[in-house]
């Protein structure tokens, strides 16, 4: 898939409308690089009747969609569907081929709680903020996070903050970065609970809270020097429209630190 792609099919006329990430695509090689690109989002928003008559119509490949329509329904396995449109135009190298294998293979024992949180993850990833704060938001509700994967509830918690972040709701991610700290107690939580703090609260109420938490001199230098990167001048403070960019640094720590 490197480089360019050429169409080998016929280009619809009429596009076929990917719910989860609002975006129209018009041809099977945009079809394939969105389905390879976010096995996560692959449901039945996407794979259904309509696809079917989508291929069969507007892209002329009746064949194709008759080999995925039989598929189609509750109990049906992903690769059933995806495996004959990726090979109706040859998409996939086999080094790619052996990659989504043993992606699938994974997708396949993870836990359903564990699958719906890498889909608000998907959704993030493609600035779907509001989407994928509904999928944390009704995970929470659920029990067994925990027994799902140590340390999950934590894990949602910081990616709703970020959610709520990149929509500059900052009050709200205050919140979750909070939460998510009381859960994990984590250096890299403590730093992304304290600079979006830092965004909407006083320098003094900041200062209170450093010394709540009894943050370690190392740490403060260390959120100020992230802080002072941000603002034109130290004195000036760092607003919420900055703090989605420092956050997303801290965020990848934060994933790396925690497997999440």
């Amino acid at each position: 898939m490197s480089g360019y792609i050429l169409c080998q099919t016929k280009k619809a006329k009429n596009p076929y409308f990917i719910e989860n990430i609002s975006t129209n695509i018009y041809s099977l090689e945009e079809l394939c690089y969105y389905l390879y690109h976010n096995l996560y989002l692959v449901d039945r928003s996407i794979i259904n009747e309509g696809l079917c008559t989508w291929i069969s119509e507007e892209l002329e490949l009746p064949r194709l969609a008759a080999k995925i329509k039989p598929h189609l329904g509750k109990f049906a396995s992903m690769e059933d569907v995806m495996y004959p449109i990726f090979k109706e135009i040859n998409y996939l190298s086999y080094e790619e081929l052996k990659v989504l294998n043993g992606k699938l293979a994974r997708l396949d024992v993870e836990s359903p709680l564990l699958r719906e949180k890498r889909k608000g993850d998907a959704l993030v990833e493609n600035s779907m903020y509001v989407n994928a704060i509904h999928v944390y938001q009704n995970l929470l509700k659920k029990e067994g996070l925990e027994a799902a994967k140590e340390g999950l509830t934590e894990s949602i918690y910081h990616n709703l903050g970020c959610a709520y972040s990149y929509l500059f709701q900052m009050e709200k991610a205050v919140e979750c970065f909070e939460k998510a700290y009381e859960l994990g107690k984590t250096e890299e939580a403590l730093k992304c609970f304290l600079l979006a703090y830092r965004s909407v609260k006083t320098p003094i109420e900041y200062e209170s809270k450093l010394t709540e938490l009894a943050v370690s001199d190392e740490q403060k230098a260390e959120i100020s020097n992230i802080l002072e990167k941000f603002a034109k001048k130290p004195e000036i403070p760092v607003y919420s429209q900055h703090v989605d960019e420092m956050l997303e640094q801290f965020t990848r720590d934060y994933h790396r630190s925690t497997g999440s």
